[in-house]
């Protein structure tokens, strides 16, 4: 099975810009790749680019072989840019290979563990602006289904914040707490945002509120300090959408850093790399929920990932979208009562539809975290990211 064609198509999605991979065999099979990779998309375009020479000539079947050499030869190792469009053509190679043998890809991982994905909403929140906001928000989503909430409260803050600041925090937390009672978990964001000091005070007063996680407190880039908080607070710490491979996760589990560990299916290094960290964190009795923001395709290659993951516990899943999303993707995934059924289809699941993708063309977005305008997350008129199963 060889390489005929490889395309990448970028696609505006309001808040960032979709990158899609799409690889076509000498036979007509194609197979659908994510490569989304915020405020750098044309880097990561170039380097899928890159990669091309490293599929001509090769059996498209043998992805591990492929992946090895990819790696391998890359020299500079490691890094979102490579990681992120290796793992677009690996998730492709996989959807193609599916397809071939008219199997989803969940089948060729083991098959299922599990029928249907328990999943938790992230960007429930949009345009909120008070506690009132995010609790109303919160009851909404709620009442949609889902039984898991993740938002950051912190505003703009960065490195530490004020006593004020973290009084604002704490009673947005409360409202949504009150709001949902036991019917939800709770997720608190961090973004990467704190030194030490800062997030060790900030996790020891969500204690009071038993949330499920406290996501990625620290400012990336010092994992003995990931194990120091997690040793010092009854909040579990959750990291990982900034780390990859296996390489990088190995230091996670041994230095003891978190209790739930996210790493992200288009910039780990892809399906198959995915299911190697959550092996490791089955070992060391981490739960493992990927990092799950990014487009359609991203969401169908995690899904069938979920399904064959012992220890996976929760599914990010965006509550909206851009209201072009269904125009854009054929998606077989459907959300209903706090889950998403995995879907049978072979391969991946999903189809982009390359003519709509030209109506939504390359925008540049900026990092609103630190600017105040976190929460304008979606445009007017977004609608559920995915169908709803009837």
């Amino acid at each position: 099975m060889q390489l005929a064609t490889l395309e990448t198509f970028v696609c505006d999605a309001f808040r960032t810009n979709w990158v899609f991979v799409k690889l076509t065999t000498e036979s007509g099979i194609h197979g659908w790749g994510e490569a989304t990779l915020e405020y750098r998309e044309k880097t990561v375009v170039e380097a899928v680019h890159e990669l091309e020479p490293s599929l001509r000539g090769r059996d498209l079947r043998d992805i591990s072989a492929w992946w090895h050499d990819a790696y391998r030869d890359a020299y500079w190792r490691g890094g979102v840019v490579l990681t992120s469009a290796l793992s677009a053509i690996e998730m492709a190679l996989w959807d193609i290979k599916g397809k071939a043998l008219g199997v989803p890809v969940h089948e060729l991982l083991g098959g299922r563990v599990r029928p249907s994905i328990r999943a938790y909403a992230n960007g429930w929140f949009a345009g909120s602006r008070t506690p009132a906001d995010f609790a109303r928000c919160a009851v909404d989503t709620v009442a949609s289904g889902y039984t898991g909430l993740k938002w950051d409260p912190f505003g703009a803050a960065f490195r530490d914040l004020t006593r004020r600041e973290l009084s604002a925090a704490l009673e947005c937390v409360e409202a949504v707490r009150e709001a949902v009672g036991d019917d939800a978990e709770l997720m608190i964001e961090g973004h990467g945002r704190f030194d030490l000091p800062a997030a060790t005070r900030i996790a020891h007063e969500l204690e009071r509120f038993d949330v499920l996680w406290f996501e990625e407190p620290l400012i990336p880039g010092n994992l003995e300090n990931y194990a120091r908080l997690n040793r010092s607070t009854r909040t579990p710490i959750s990291l990982g959408e900034r780390l990859y491979t296996r390489w990088d996760f190995r230091e996670v589990f041994e230095r003891g850093c978190a209790s739930y560990v996210q790493p992200d299916v288009s910039h780990a290094g892809g399906i198959l790399e995915l299911s190697r960290i959550a092996a490791a964190a089955e070992m060391w009795q981490v739960t493992f929920c990927p990092h799950n923001p990014s487009g359609p395709v991203a969401n169908a290659a995690t899904l069938q990932l979920a399904a064959s993951i012992p220890n996976f516990g929760w599914l990010e899943t965006m509550a909206t979208d851009v209201p072009w999303r269904a125009e854009i993707a054929s998606e077989s995934a459907r959300f209903a009562d706090g889950v998403v059924e995995v879907s049978d289809a072979p391969g991946l699941g999903v189809e982009i539809d390359t003519a709509a993708l030209t109506r939504y063309p390359y925008q540049p977005h900026a990092l609103r975290h630190y600017s105040g305008a976190l929460t304008d997350i979606r445009p007017a008129g977004a609608t559920a990211s995915l169908p709803t199963a009837r």
